[in-house]
């Protein structure tokens, strides 16, 4: 890290200074006594004051300029400005001198900076002597703790946003087979420990290869979108849909009994045999027909064994004609 430019300077208020506000004139007179030693440095714009995972107890009040918390870029290997920013009156570094461990976040220059540089030793000092420096100082890390939960928080927002939008299907809507594989287990468990019934239906669409080589596959994703919608349309809110692979999808009907979903697995059926999928005045419209597997969750089940039974249903149906419902 290159290293500041150190001066003398006294221009500057104390009672500009955040940490030293709100302080009677004795103590005042006591605080300007305890620093007038301090160096003022200068930091070029862009230049690293405080580097992260780095040891060094001091703290750094903002005189002029600003200072700015920076990240280091994978693709450029340079740093870069976020939104964090520590204007004139602020101070960065108070938390590494009460700890005596490394700074966790890199500090620089986002203009030409002058910088008041208070030692460790000098801080104790000044808490020790004035009880109004250690009460600005609780409320500064008071407010910096509660700054970092907000952005904890919208970070947790943030990652659950992508990590719901990464168990979507980004062509039907429906849930993806990585949701599938880390949501049907613990439905199972749950199941089983509750003595609760659970049905899985297994669904392929009938020829799906035949009407992608005859309408293309731009209408083949149309196709599958309509069918996701009538599977989407014909469950509880309890239940749920997912794209298993291609044109298979899976509905998952918890608290269902083997008639139950029999039953469902029926209504779907008809649903999706009635169902448009393009209009098209010079040809006949186009229906699309699923074959439909059933399979109820029996004792010591898991998940996977639960999924053969609804496969091995699934091709008696087709085996059977397709278009219809097989258990």
């Amino acid at each position: 890290m290159e290293h500041l430019m150190l001066f003398r300077s006294t221009d500057y208020r104390i009672e500009d200074i955040h940490l030293f506000r709100d302080i009677n004139e004795e103590n005042r007179k006591l605080i300007a006594d305890i620093i007038k030693d301090c160096q003022v440095v200068k930091a070029r714009t862009g230049q690293i004051v405080l580097d992260a995972n780095s040891s060094g107890a001091r703290l750094f009040i903002v005189l002029k300029g600003a200072l700015g918390v920076s990240r280091l870029t994978e693709k450029s290997n340079h740093l870069e400005n976020t939104i964090t920013q520590y204007l004139p009156g602020e101070c960065v570094g108070e938390i590494s001198v009460l700890d005596e461990e490394i700074h966790s976040a890199t500090i620089s220059a986002i203009s030409d900076s002058e910088l008041l540089l208070i030692e460790a030793e000098t801080l104790w000092k000044l808490i020790d002597e004035s009880n109004g420096v250690a009460r600005n100082l609780l409320q500064l890390l008071s407010f910096r703790i509660r700054a970092a939960n907000a952005q904890i928080r919208n970070r947790q927002k943030v990652g659950e946003f992508y990590r719901q939008l990464s168990m979507v299907d980004g062509l039907t809507g429906l849930h993806n087979r990585a949701w599938l594989n880390a949501q049907l287990p613990g439905m199972i468990e749950y199941a089983h420990a509750a003595g609760a019934p659970l049905s899985i239906i297994m669904v392929d669409l009938d020829h799906f290869k035949r009407f992608n080589d005859e309408y293309g596959h731009l209408l083949g994703d149309d196709a599958l979108q309509t069918a996701a919608k009538v599977l989407n349309a014909g469950l509880r809110p309890s239940d749920f849909a997912a794209r298993y692979g291609g044109e298979e999808m899976m509905v998952i009907l918890p608290g269902a009994s083997h008639k139950s979903a029999m039953g469902v697995a029926q209504r779907l059926c008809n649903r999706l045999g009635k169902t448009k999928i393009f209009s098209d005045r010079q040809k006949i419209l186009p229906h699309i027909t699923g074959s439909f597997g059933v399979a109820t969750l029996t004792p010591g089940q898991d998940s996977n064994a639960l999924i053969s039974t609804a496969d091995a249903a699934l091709y008696r149906a087709k085996a059977a004609g397709r278009n219809q419902v097989a258990s």
